[in-house]
Order: structure tokens, then sequence, then C-alpha cells
């Protein structure tokens, strides 16, 4: 069966997406099943790319749900989203209409608003140094700056339960921790209603994460989130991996899987940086979105990135791993274990995805 990868309207329910459970890595827990967390990370990452995270002990599902309602309280007042047009800031910075976003050349059928990181000496006229705005909806802007608080939070302790899967030093985990503590986050409050059947592209077309970690709430729409895996026998095509253009269609054999809400769970996805730090071991995983539904869908991924400064690069703890690996290997078979990705200096890859995200022509993920 031969399927067109980035058209095909409905997938298979995915029953082996893991739900991993972050309570072994918090403050207030006796630290016993670290160890089984982080394998279980190592396993999804390898294996997916993508997992559901068990917020128990860590957050709510209330605080998840006046999420949402702020969120549809805001996306009803057409007013109030054109006082923060994204075009007034940074073209980065603050709301986009509906289909003012553009994936792999085509309008998503979705609305949003972004927040960054904020900056010192904010300068609206250069990409991603302008200022936050913010939708004067009562409570808004408190509760979602207490969620970033969390979810920046949240992203360290993963990063320390990933690096422990990944065999790290203590000195290695510092070095890996101080590319992070400072991440330059970003934060998408997006709303999608119903696709049309004329509609020529998706509620949010096929790419995969640029950055690091990604923590996604949504509300309990089915049906919606899909995430292509690999599996034999079926042929679709598909975006290149890191490092490849649009031009360069992909061919893999794969099939799209559904990956919908778990209450108290998050979504989450590793993103580019990763494949750079695990030397191609992990790989970030196409996903897309096709609502047909009836209702209006709400989504908050939270996007974890390093710093802005940060210089990704293979980490030494992979690549001793991948070297014991192939000492297994027939010496026929082996080949040369080193460094497979270049450095990146996170800031400037950031800029050239960014800057022309609402361009007709161009987008996010091309």
């Amino acid at each position: 069966m031969v399927a067109n990868g980035l058209l095909l309207n409905s997938a298979p329910q995915l029953s082996s997406l893991p739900v991993i459970h972050i309570a072994p890595y918090l403050a207030d827990h006796n630290g016993h099943g670290r160890l089984s967390t982080s394998a279980a990370l190592h396993a999804a990452c390898k294996e997916f790319g993508f997992f559901y995270l068990d917020l128990t002990g860590f957050a709510t599902p209330e605080e998840t749900e006046e999420l949402g309602r702020l969120a549809r309280e805001f996306f009803a007042l057409p007013s109030e989203e054109e006082k923060i047009r994204v075009g007034l800031q940074d073209n980065a910075r603050g709301y986009q209409r509906l289909k003012e976003n553009v994936t792999n050349g085509k309008a998503d059928n979705h609305e949003g608003i972004d927040f960054y990181k904020p900056v010192s000496n904010p300068d609206k006229t250069k990409v991603l140094w302008g200022e936050n705005q913010w939708p004067s909806v009562p409570g808004f802007r408190e509760k979602y700056e207490k969620w970033i608080e969390k979810m920046k939070e949240l992203g360290l302790i993963v990063m320390e339960a990933m690096a422990v899967g990944l065999g790290v030093t203590s000195e290695e985990w510092e070095e890996l921790r101080r590319n992070v503590d400072d991440s330059f986050w970003v934060l998408r409050v997006i709303g999608y209603p119903p696709l049309t059947n004329d509609h020529e592209g998706l509620s949010c077309g096929a790419h995969r994460d640029y950055g690091c970690l990604t923590f996604l709430w949504a509300d309990e729409t089915e049906g919606a989130l899909q995430v292509f895996l690999q599996q034999p026998g079926l042929v679709v095509k598909t975006l290149p991996p890191y490092g490849g253009g649009l031009a360069d269609e992909a061919v893999e054999e794969g099939t799209w899987v559904n990956a919908d809400p778990i209450k108290g769970c998050l979504v989450c996805n590793i993103g580019e940086m990763w494949e750079v730090w695990s030397n191609g071991l992990y790989k970030s995983t196409l996903h897309r979105v096709i609502h047909r539904g009836s209702n209006y869908r709400v989504s908050v991924p939270f996007f974890f990135e390093p710093n802005f400064d940060a210089l990704i690069k293979p980490l030494n703890a992979v690549l001793r791993m991948q070297a014991e690996d192939s000492n297994f290997l027939h010496p026929r078979e082996r080949k040369r274990v080193g460094p497979n990705y270049e450095p990146v200096q996170y800031g400037e890859f950031l800029r050239k995805k960014v800057g022309n995200n609402f361009d007709l022509g161009k987008g996010k993920y091309d």
C-alpha cells in the first residue's frame, strides 16, 4: 500500500506509546525508581521520540483545564486578538490569525498566540527580540506565567532523567545542564476550528520540532494529533529528517497513529537538538494535527529549548555507548564511531527557523 503521508486523513489508535511517571525525580520523592524512569525515557526516545508524561504529584488536571478555559475565552474575543497581533512586535511574539501560520507551503487551519523567553534590551525590529504581548483576559497572564515556570522546572527534571538514561557522569550532566539552565523557551496557545472539506492544508502540517523537549497539554479531543511511526510494509512519503531540505522528500516505511490525550498526562516529544546531542541515537519524530471533529480544539504546547547561546554537539556519553556497541559487531560491519552531527549554535539555528514563520510560501517547519 502506498499512501501520501502528508495528506492521509485518518490514523489507527496507538496503544503502545509509553506512559512514564516522573514522580521518582520530584524533590519530595525518596528517589526509588529513578533508574527505571530513566530507562523508560531512553527506550521511548529511541523507539518513538514520543511518550506520555504522568504529572501526578507535579501538576493537577485542574491547572491545565484552567489554561484551556482562558484560551477559549481569548479566542472568542476578536477585538482582543487584534490588539496583540504578531506584526506589532518582532514577527514572532503575539497573535496569529487563522491560516496565517504556514507549514510546508500550505496554510495551517489554526490560530494562536506565541510567547518567548523575555530578553534584555528588547527591540521589535529584530526577529525574536521583541516583547511578549499578553491578552487582557482576567487571570490569563497570571495563570500562564505560573505554568511557564512549572514547565521550565519540568524541563530540567526530564533533562536530568534522560541524562541518567544515557549514562552521563556527574560532570557531564553539569555541562549539559549549563546548556539548558536559561532555556530560551517558547509557549504557544493554539485554537483549532474543525477542518472544512475544501481546506487544502491541515490543521497543522507535518513537521518535526526543532528544539529540545515539547510538553503538550491538549483538551479531550481525540483523533487530532497524529505521530508517524516506523512500520515495515507500509511505504509513506514524509519530510526529510534533520538537515534535509523540503525538496528532498523522503520515502519511509511507517504509518500515522493517533496520540490522544490522557487525563493527568502531557504528550511529550524530543526535538532536533536531541538528535545532535544523541549523535542520531534519538530521532525527532514527524507529527501533524488533523482536526475534523465538530468542536473547537485547544492545545498548549510548551517548548523547553536550549539556552540561546548554547553550542549543541554530540554528548561524550553517547559516543562511548556507540563505541561499545560497535565492539560487538564483526570487524567488517564496524564503522568509525564518532560525531556524525556538526555543532549547532542554537540561537542562530532558531533565528533561521523562525525568521519567515508567517510568510506565505515558507513557514515555521520548512
